[in-house]
Parts: C-alpha cells; sequence; structure tokens
C-alpha cells in the first residue's frame, strides 16, 4: 500500500516543482508593490514607500477608467455566458436528429479552441472599414462604421465575440445537466396535453435551475478577469477609454513604461480583490447550490 502511493507522489512531483518556481517563488515580487523600484537597483535596494504607490492609483483618473471598464466587460461576459449557453443547450436538446445535433455541436465548439491571436486577425479583417461587415452595411444604404476604432462598439464587440467563441462549449455542462433529467416526466406532460414549450418551462429550466446558479455564483470570482488575451489582440490607443481593463493597463504601465512598482501595486489589488471574490463566490454556492470543495 505504501509503495502504490509512492508512486502517486512521484506522479505530483514534476507539477508541484513547476508550481513551486512558477507560481510560489515569484510571489516574494510583490514587495516591488511598496517600493520606488529600480531596476538598477533591485529589490534588495529599492527605497521603500509603503503604501504611496496604492494610494497613487486612487488619485489618478485612469484608476476609475479601468475599474469600471474591467467591471462592464467582466459582468456583460458573465450574463451573456449564462443565456447564451442555457439557451443553446436547450434547443439543441430539442433536436431529434442525432446526426444533425452532432454536427451543429462539433461547428459551435470549434472556436473554442482557437486562440485569441487567431481569431483577433479575423475579427480586424471582418470589421475593418474594408470589410466584410462594413460591405454589407453599405449594401444596404448604410454608412461605414469605424467598429474598433469606436468607443461605443468596443465593449459590445469584446463581449459579442467572446461569448460567440465559448457559448457552445460552455454549454456542455447544461447538455449534461439537461441528460440528466427523468425522461418519464416528459412523458407523462404530454399525456396531459403539454406543449413543447410548457414542457420547457415546466421541466426543462427548473430542472437545470441548480447548475445555473452553481455556475453563475461561481463565475463572480473572475468578475475582474475581462480576458487579456483577447482584448489586447483587438485594442489600440483610441479605444483606450472604453477597452483598457486591469491587465492591459498593468502590461502597458509595467512593461511598456516601465513603472514596476507601480504595476505591481495594481496587480496585488486586483489580485486580493479576487481572492476575497472567490471565498464569496464558494460561499453562495454552497448556500444556495450545496456546491463545496472542501
Amino acid at each position: 500500500m505504501k509503495s502504490f502511493q509512492k508512486h502517486y507522489h512521484l506522479m505530483l512531483f514534476p507539477g508541484i516543482v513547476l508550481l513551486i518556481i512558477f507560481s510560489t517563488i515569484p510571489l516574494f515580487g510583490v514587495i516591488i508593490a511598496f517600493q520606488d523600484f529600480d531596476i538598477g537597483l533591485g529589490i534588495k535596494n529599492s527605497p521603500w514607500i509603503g503604501l504611496e504607490n496604492f494610494s497613487y492609483l486612487f488619485q489618478i483618473r485612469d484608476s476609475k477608467v479601468i475599474f469600471y471598464n474591467t467591471i462592464f466587460i467582466a459582468v456583460g461576459k458573465i450574463i451573456a455566458g449564462l443565456i447564451f449557453p442555457v439557451t443553446f443547450a436547450i434547443l439543441l436538446n430539442e433536436l431529434k436528429h442525432v446526426l444533425f445535433k452532432r454536427w451543429v455541436q462539433t461547428i459551435v465548439y470549434l472556436p473554442h479552441f482557437i486562440s485569441w491571436v487567431i481569431l483577433a486577425g479575423i475579427l480586424i479583417d471582418m470589421l475593418s472599414m474594408d470589410g466584410i461587415i462594413n460591405g454589407a452595411i453599405e449594401a444596404f444604404g448604410g454608412q461605414k462604421i469605424m467598429f474598433l476604432a469606436s468607443n461605443d462598439w468596443f465593449p459590445w464587440i469584446i463581449i459579442g465575440s467572446d461569448t460567440w467563441k465559448d457559448f457552445g462549449f460552455g454549454a456542455i455542462v447544461y447538455l449534461a445537466a439537461l441528460a440528466g433529467i427523468d425522461p418519464t416526466l416528459y412523458e407523462a406532460a404530454e399525456i396531459d396535453g403539454a406543449s413543447r414549450f410548457q414542457r420547457i418551462r415546466y421541466i426543462t429550466l427548473p430542472s437545470i435551475v441548480p447548475t445555473i446558479i452553481l455556475l453563475a455564483t461561481l463565475s463572480i470570482g473572475s468578475i475582474l478577469n475581462a480576458g487579456f488575451d483577447q482584448i489586447f489582440n483587438l485594442y489600440n490607443p483610441l479605444v483606450y477609454p472604453s477597452g483598457d481593463v486591469i491587465d492591459t493597463y498593468v502590461y502597458r504601465v509595467g512593461l511598456v513604461q516601465a513603472q514596476y512598482g507601480f504595476a505591481t501595486a495594481v496587480g496585488l489589488l486586483k489580485s486580493v480583490i479576487g481572492f476575497i471574490l472567490i471565498i464569496i463566490s464558494y460561499r453562495l454556492a454552497y448556500r444556495y447550490a450545496n456546491y463545496r470543495i472542501f
């Protein structure tokens, strides 16, 4: 038995080593957030300034913009990421033709496995002034729109493209929940004269409500993650007022402008808030969906 356990520990060892190297040791770098960090002096010799970086964060106008953008885009993604997968799963579950059902599933799952580098290039071409979208608008007598240079359009493009990319894959959980519904409930409802819409309303939806509540609650923990890779590949200086989020701001201020201490302070504040939100989300998940990890 002991020898059997040793094999498990040996399997875990490489992962633990990588976790320590890339996730634990770098945690000591948060000291930079409390320093006027100079890369020439290093962490050890850079002057200590306490909470000045955090104080400065709440004094500048950029902080309000990035926090608002982050929350707006993240909440929009969460809401759309619940509505569309649920709707798609229910509609797909109603299909009777098995081959067509599998074909649809395959098609809508594919975008999830394509990186944002590739998808961003496709979207930029489609939404450019000479792209297919503006071509269609012009063909119907409308005026061309600078989608990726408009602060009115950009947040919705981010939310919409993220939803399009992941709603098919996100529906897997709901399809699994739908598969667990007792089919005799539908048979009894059909005998009683219930229409298809009534069966969905009174059987399907109530049966997957616990799953919806669980996923909605757990998503609270990611409310400050608006999607760095997606936004970074799509945005430009013209849409900073509506598209700049915490992660992209940290990148620009820290790596581009070399304000390492301030960028670390912003990232650390986000991590602390995110940790608190994760704790709250798991407590809510346990209370309303009886879900717990430990």
